[in-house]
């Protein structure tokens, strides 16, 4: 029998302090977990992937993408990433959407760097068919989510612009499990990023995390409320597959709180008091942006909060024998915005106006953290 040592002690004593608090007018011991959201800005490596038009970001490019330029990037990301949650939970989140990463090479690399490497992340990523190739991706930590399965649903804009068609890129099969197709064919005027699904356990419950990064502000309001209507047709598909599930959707909806991709589309409610079904979604942050004018990229001088984390109203409530929602937040650091120039307040880039700027990204991370009594 091996020797249990102070040092092992103090290993398992960490782990528990950084994965729970002790609310003490309660006498209750409580596990946080930490859900993030970051969209990295561009997260490309050096190397041309065949079919991309990737071509800005290669040494020779337009942003003359060397070596040195991408390792700072990587630092930079990572930074950022190993200080999510870390306020209450010096672990980090137990899970990250991403978006505008290039391929696994960067996650791998990513990953690699002395912010993360001893974090234990794993990543999911699918290849995908956005022109670019800047796609979404999931880390998490396999000692707070365990990860069963998981598979990317295609977005589809219907050529006559329909919102509500019902090719959704998904169908259910003869076992009652939600399946991606793996194309749709006939759209080529919104050829983009699609819908990448995860299924899991989190805290010993069933837990769905979809991350979006939809259609750009270019491409006109009914593309990204084509999005938030194929989302929440998933949604819907994967509660009828496991009603006690509890889904989180995140990413960087190009859209805010108050867009119609967001309230009509998707469906969230900006008030508790208006979530009356487990399957109902609620936005947390509809008043973050319009009453305290928060936001997560500023764009002529206004904020915006295109990135956000919703989530089915089964995470509401003051019940916390299972998972509830606990509070949300904008991550805000002061090395994160320029501190000078016609810029000054502005989230610092990686590039602006073809400088090079060695900076983070247009958009500031966000997360949420959920909690559960511990028995």
């Amino acid at each position: 029998m091996k020797k249990f040592t102070p040092w092992l002690a103090l290993c398992a004593t960490l782990l528990f302090l950084c994965s729970s608090f002790v609310n003490h007018t309660e006498q209750k011991r409580l596990a946080l977990y930490g859900v993030a959201f970051y969209n990295l800005e561009n997260l490309f490596d050096t190397v041309h992937d065949a079919g991309k038009n990737d071509y800005e970001y290669l040494p020779k490019g337009k942003n003359r993408w060397g070596k040195m330029k991408y390792e700072a990037k990587l630092h930079n990301m990572a930074r950022v990433i190993s200080e999510l949650c870390t306020d209450k939970l010096p672990v980090g989140p137990a899970v990250i959407g991403l978006s505008e990463v290039e391929n696994d090479k960067a996650l791998s690399d990513l990953l690699n760097e002395p912010a993360l490497k001893n974090r234990g992340y794993k990543f999911v990523d699918f290849p995908g068919v956005d022109r670019r190739g800047v796609e979404c991706a999931f880390l998490y930590n396999p000692r707070f989510f365990q990860m069963e399965r998981s598979f990317i649903v295609p977005y589809y804009y219907d050529p006559e612009g329909k919102i509500d068609s019902d090719l959704l890129g998904f169908y259910t099969d003869e076992n009652g499990q939600v399946q991606a197709y793996e194309e749709l064919k006939g759209d080529t005027t919104h050829i983009t990023r699609g819908f990448l699904v995860m299924q899991g356990k989190l805290a010993g419950e069933r837990m769905f995390f979809i991350v979006n990064h939809w259609p750009s502000r270019a491409a006109g309001s009914e593309a990204r409320e084509r999005a938030g209507f194929q989302v929440r047709c998933l949604k819907d598909a994967l509660m009828k597959q496991d009603p006690a599930a509890k889904i989180v959707i995140m990413g960087d909806m190009n859209d805010d709180p108050g867009n119609k991709s967001m309230t009509e589309q998707l469906g969230c409610k900006s008030k508790t008091k208006d979530v009356k079904n487990p399957g109902d979604l609620y936005n947390p942050w509809y008043d973050t942006l319009y009453k305290l004018g928060q936001g997560t990229l500023l764009y002529d001088g206004k904020w915006n909060l295109f990135d956000q984390i919703v989530f089915t109203g089964n995470l509401l409530g003051s019940d916390r024998s299972t998972l509830k929602f606990y509070r949300h937040e904008i991550f805000i650091r002061d090395y994160l915005f320029q501190q000078d120039g016609r810029y000054k307040g502005s989230p610092l880039r990686t590039h602006a106006g073809g400088t090079w700027l060695n900076g983070y990204s247009d958009h500031l991370p966000t997360y949420i953290y959920l909690v559960k009594e511990l028995k």
